[in-house]
């Protein structure tokens, strides 16, 4: 198990953006990934326009996941509608 930063941006509006954190917790929990700390960002202007957007709400997970399901994520999130952008960092040790 690895160690990773999740950034998140969801849409304003609270219900997509809640059904999109729920969904992306879900999808972590089916892929035995373990939150070890959640930071809210906040709302930001996007450098360019998402999805015909131009503002969104940022979450910061930390989290560890086995890096064999990294893979498995990234085709999950492209498939979830709420959820503008994603970023996977490994945090080095």
């Amino acid at each position: 198990m690895r160690q990773y930063e999740l950034t998140v941006i969801l849409p304003l509006e609270e219900d997509q953006s809640k059904a999109g954190r729920e969904q992306l917790l879900a999808d972590l929990a089916a892929n035995a990934g373990e939150i070890e700390k959640t930071d809210e960002l906040g709302d930001r202007d996007l450098a360019y326009e998402v999805k015909k957007r131009k503002r969104g709400k940022y979450v910061l997970f930390v989290l560890k996941l086995d890096p064999a399901k990294i893979v498995e994520l990234d085709r999950v999130f492209k498939l979830n509608p709420n959820l503008l952008k994603y970023l996977f960092v490994n945090i080095e040790e």
